[in-house]
C-alpha cells in the first residue's frame, strides 16, 4: 500500500483475511463485507502512519468495517434488523483479537462450485490481500477481465448457497485437498510463470508461503499441510540462484548453490523430517522429500538420484499424472542412463495431456544431449523453445540449441 511502511503493510495483509472472515461469519454478505474491509484498510493506511498503530489493530479494522456495513444497512432501509445484529457483535475489547476464521474463509474461497482458476483468484483477493490489478498482472490478463472473474466467483459461491462455516466432517478431507491445491497452484505460478517476460513472480510465491504458514499454524498436525509448506520453503530457497543477469534462467544443475537460502533449507528439512516421522504419507510430503534431497546435495554431481528415483516411484502411486511421470523419466535417466530415460519418455508422451507441452521436448533434448545425440538434441531444444510462452525459458532453450549446434561443428 502506497505510503505505508513495510511492517504496517505486512500487518494489514495478515489481518485483512481475518477481519473479512469475522464480517462474513456475522453478516453473510461476501461482496459487501469485502468492500467494507477494503475501506477499513484504506483508512488504516491513511491514519496509522500519522496516529500510530492502535493497541488492538484487528479490532480497530473490524470496528471501522462494521460501521461501513451499518451505514449501508441504514441506506437500504433495513436499519432496525441490521443494527440489532451489529449490536450483538463483540467490540474491540471482546474476543476479536483472539478469534481467527482464516481457515473457514479459505474453504469458502475454494468452494467446489467455482473453477480452479477462479478459486486461485478469489483466494489471492480475499485471503491474500492482493489487489485485482496485482492478480491480473501476475496472470497476464487485463484488470477488468480479472475483476469480472472474481465477481463471477463470488456470485457462484452465493448461488451455491455456501455458508460461512467449516465443511462437514464427511467433506473435510476433500475440501482441504482443494485448499492445498490452490495454494500449490499459486506458488507454482509465482515460481515458474506459465507465460510472459518474467521467470518469477516473487509476490505470488511470497503470498503462497505466507498463506500456507497461516494454514500450518491453524492445522499443525496435518501431514500434508506441513508437507506443502516444507515443499515451498525448500523450493523457494533456490530462488536467488535461479536467475542470472537480465533475468536469464539458470537450471538446477548449473546453479551457484552458495546463493541458496540455507535458513529456508534448514527450516524446510526439519519440517519434512519431523512430518515424515509422525504423519501418514501424502504427495506433498513426498515432493518435499525430493526437494530436500536436491537441496542437501553439495553439488549437482553429488545428488542422490537413486533416492530421488525411489521417491518419484512413490509419488506416482499417490499422484499419478504426466508431469510426475516426466520427472520420473529424468530420474531414471540419471540412474540407469539416458537410453532408459528416453524409453520411458516414449511411454509418457503418449498421454494426451502432454500434447504440445514444451517440457516433453525439453526433457527429450536433455536426454539426447546426455546420450551424445547433438543433432537430435538441437532439434528438440529448438522445438521446445517454440512451444513455451515464457520468454526466459524460450531464450534458455534457444541458447541450448545454439550450444548443441556449435558442438556439432567442432
Amino acid at each position: 500500500m502506497t505510503g505505508v511502511d513495510a511492517v504496517t503493510d505486512r500487518l494489514l495483509r495478515e489481518l485483512a483475511p481475518q477481519v473479512l472472515a469475522v464480517l462474513v461469519r456475522r453478516w453473510g454478505r461476501f461482496d459487501a463485507c469485502e468492500d467494507a474491509v477494503q475501506e477499513a484498510l484504506l483508512a488504516a493506511a491513511l491514519q496509522w502512519p500519522v496516529e500510530g498503530v492502535p493497541a488492538s489493530p484487528k479490532a480497530w479494522l473490524v470496528t471501522v468495517a462494521t460501521r461501513r456495513l451499518a451505514d449501508e444497512a441504514r441506506s437500504e432501509q433495513a436499519r432496525e434488523r441490521r443494527e440489532e445484529r451489529v449490536a450483538a457483535m463483540p467490540g474491540p475489547g471482546d474476543d476479536v483479537e483472539h478469534h481467527d476464521d482464516t481457515l473457514t474463509l479459505l474453504f469458502l474461497c475454494c468452494h467446489p462450485s467455482i473453477s480452479p482458476s477462479s478459486q486461485v483468484a478469489l483466494t489471492l483477493r480475499a485471503v491474500g490481500g492482493l489487489t485485482t490489478g496485482q492478480i491480473a498482472r501476475a496472470f497476464l490478463v487485463p484488470e477488468a477481465t480479472m475483476g469480472q472473474r472474481i465477481s463471477r466467483a463470488k456470485q457462484s459461491v452465493r448461488a451455491a448457497g455456501a455458508r460461512f462455516e467449516p465443511p462437514p466432517a464427511a467433506e473435510w478431507e476433500a475440501r482441504l485437498a482443494v485448499v492445498l491445491h490452490v495454494l500449490y497452484l499459486i506458488f507454482n505460478e509465482g515460481y515458474a510463470a506459465s507465460a510472459g517476460e518474467g521467470l518469477l513472480d516473487v509476490e505470488l510465491t511470497t503470498e503462497a508461503i505466507r498463506l500456507t504458514r497461516r494454514l500450518h499454524a491453524l492445522l499443525p498436525g496435518d501431514g500434508e499441510v506441513s508437507g506443502l509448506l516444507a515443499l515451498m520453503l525448500l523450493t523457494d530457497a533456490r530462488r536467488p540462484a535461479r536467475t542470472g543477469p537480465g533475468g536469464t534462467l539458470v537450471p538446477l544443475a548449473e546453479q551457484d548453490r552458495s546463493r541458496w537460502n540455507r535458513a529456508l533449507i534448514a527450516e524446510g528439512t526439519d519440517l519434512i523430517t519431523e512430518t515424515l516421522r509422525s504423519a501418514s504419507l501424502g504427495p506433498y510430503q513426498v515432493q518435499a522429500a525430493i526437494a530436500a534431497v536436491h537441496d542437501e546435495a553439495p553439488s549437482a554431481a553429488q545428488t542422490d538420484w537413486r533416492q530421488i528415483l525411489v521417491l518419484y516411484a512413490t509419488l506416482k502411486r499417490f499422484w499419478p499424472g504426466p508431469m510426475v511421470s516426466l520427472n520420473h523419466a529424468v530420474a531414471v535417466a540419471m540412474v540407469d542412463g539416458p537410453a532408459a530415460g528416453l524409453d520411458l519418455l516414449a511411454e509418457v508422451e503418449r498421454d494426451a495431456r502432454l500434447k504440445g507441452h514444451h517440457r516433453v521436448e525439453a526433457v527429450r533434448a536433455h536426454l539426447l544431449d546426455m546420450a551424445g545425440d547433438l543433432d537430435g538434441a538441437r532439434a528438440a531444444y529448438a522445438k521446445a523453445a517454440r512451444q513455451t510462452a515464457n520468454q526466459p525459458e524460450r531464450r534458455y532453450l534457444e541458447h541450448k540449441a545454439r550450444q548443441a549446434d556449435r558442438r556439432m561443428d567442432r
